[in-house]
């Protein structure tokens, strides 16, 4: 079978996902409430995965799956494979116990606006109140006080009167230790019913946290996951020897999952599998409608190393061990500091997971570890173009400071699917798109307003074709993937790179490569103030 993580669809399930997309179509039409929802559903956005199988005949068959759940809280739709674990039955236990956990929410919630929002306003009130009255007296004291010191200064007193100012302040100080003893007492019923009320909160909170704690531990044992050996293993096992330890929401809910389930439980053996988005992107996350996807890592890949144990699985479509790109990199200059080098595309910047030969690992041996040589920066391995390594720490740190406080201008050029100028985008302009990495799809990013970071791209068209346009990036900012995000988003340009795999069209592209070069590059060095500038022709 392919590799669900790194493939290109087989004929086959391409052929499974038309008929499946023109099935839909065709809902569309149905009066059918249900089918009406569903094909709002998933026009909303959705992966929609397609397994082809064999039976114990040679017989081929077509199995379809749905990520997650529909918007109605169910599993299952007519023509679509069954949840691992149908957890949402209407009086099962799972919606019993939820029941109660969202009852015992509206119970918190009602008892913080209620009598612990009382406690607190009354201690609050009892307490400025006190506090007021305190401050009074400390003012009375003060300007007492100022009585005292002037009659001090005039000179004009006998012993007896600077006794009994001694007296005086005395009596003021410890009248004041008094008034705050009384104010202490007077609080102290506020203070009780206030702290009394945040321990039945905090009791009423850990109870639920429990409770919930109970209930995942309860979903996560009921997914039992076959492989294709015949046995069987819950999320809690399968998790517990990751980094994760516990399995993150929605496991085992994915289509690949719920396919290769499906599968196994009708004796079927899966040869291929392929994955797609329909409808529109949602989440921030970028997709192109029809595009194929990998199964995510987060989530599916402990899942699915379970799974697909007993089958004959392809490796990745790239092979490590060997230098990905065609072509050697070529340092374009280099002095006591740092050395500038034209990457060429298929090559990592720094070491990976695998035995691929990155460009640090390349410059290493050149120039002897002796030479302490790092990356002041990093180009995706799909991307070309020039590139910053240092020679020792002080060099490195210089570098690292000019790209933190923007002193480093960098130029790419790309080229982008589609006639900018048909679609209405603007020649120039800023993009502005906060960036947040996938954390369950790694190393995916996407669009996130609220808690990404900030990323900005100036850009402008240098040129279009029918299908194409070439444009001029200058990113202000130095997020991973700012530039293929920022012009395959919607919120971007909604342009994708040529040959982009992981935002762009996979399948329909003619480029074997990532279309996006860093073209110039550009910064003034503190150690010898020269104003350096160095340009790498497009190689496409």
């Amino acid at each position: 079978m392919n590799n669900p993580f790194d493939y290109l669809p087989d004929a086959a399930c391409e052929e499974a996902f038309e008929k499946l997309v023109d099935r839909i179509e065709t809902l569309k039409k149905s009066c059918r409430a249900e089918d009406i929802n569903f094909c709002r559903e998933i026009e909303a956005g959705k992966m929609l995965g397609v397994l082809i199988a064999a039976d114990d005949e040679g017989l081929h068959h077509t199995l379809y799956a749905f990520s997650g759940q529909l918007g109605n809280g169910g599993f299952h739709y007519p023509g679509f494979v069954e949840p691992v674990f149908d957890y949402l039955q209407p009086n099962g236990y799972f919606k019993i116990k939820e029941a109660e956990i969202s009852r015992q929410n509206d119970a918190i919630k009602e008892f913080e606006n209620g009598l612990l929002s009382k406690c607190l306003r009354d201690w609050q009130q009892a307490k400025e109140q006190l506090d007021a009255e305190i401050k009074e007296y400390k003012d009375k004291c003060l300007l007492s006080k100022l009585e005292r010191n002037a009659k001090r200064d005039s000179g004009i007193m006998d012993e007896e009167e600077r006794a009994a100012m001694i007296r005086q302040s005395q009596f003021e100080k410890a009248e004041l230790r008094r008034l705050k003893k009384r104010a202490a007492a007077r609080l102290e019923p506020f203070e009780s019913g206030l702290t009394e009320a945040q321990a039945h909160l905090e009791s009423m909170k850990e109870k639920r946290r429990s409770e919930s704690e109970t209930l995942q531990q309860w979903l996560f044992s009921g997914f039992r996951l076959l492989n294709a050996r015949g046995e069987s293993r819950n999320l809690i096992e399968i998790f517990s020897a990751t980094s994760l330890k516990v399995p993150p929401s929605g496991a085992g809910e994915c289509c690949a999952p719920k396919l290769l389930q499906g599968a196994y439980l009708r004796g079927w053996h899966p040869v291929s599998i392929a994955e797609y988005w329909y409808g529109k992107p949602k989440g921030g996350e970028v997709r192109r409608h029809g595009e194929h996807y990998p199964a995510c890592r987060g989530k599916c890949l402990p899942v699915l190393t379970w799974m697909l144990q007993g089958l004959n699985v392809e490796p990745p479509l790239e092979k490590t061990g060997q230098m990905v790109s065609c072509r050697e990199p070529e340092i374009v200059f280099e002095n006591q500091w740092f050395c500038v080098v034209n990457k060429p595309a298929g090559m990592l910047s720094v070491p990976g997971k695998g035995e691929i030969i990155s460009l640090q690992q390349w410059l290493i041996e050149k120039y002897g570890a002796e030479r302490k040589v790092k990356m002041a920066h990093r180009l995706d391995q799909d991307t070309s173009g020039l590139i910053v390594a240092t020679f020792g720490e002080e060099s490195f740190k210089i570098m690292q400071a000019l790209f933190a406080i923007r002193k480093v201008k960098k130029t790419y050029i790309a080229e982008l699917e589609g006639d900018y100028e048909s679609r209405n985008v603007p020649r120039h302009g800023r993009i502005g798109v906060p960036l947040l990495p996938d954390w369950l799809d790694r190393p995916r990013q996407r669009v996130d307003f609220d808690q990404g970071k900030e990323a900005l791209t100036d850009y402008e068209f240098i040129g279009r074709s029918e299908n194409r346009s070439r444009i001029l990036f200058r990113p202000l900012t130095g997020r991973t993937h700012q530039l293929r995000v920022h012009a395959a988003s919607e919120s971007g340009l909604g342009m994708p790179i040529v040959g982009d795999r992981l935002y762009g069209d996979k399948t329909g592209s003619c480029s074997e490569r990532l279309l996006l070069h860093a073209h110039k590059i550009e910064f003034r060095f503190p150690l010898d103030g020269i104003l350096y500038s160095f340009e790498s022709p497009v190689p496409f």
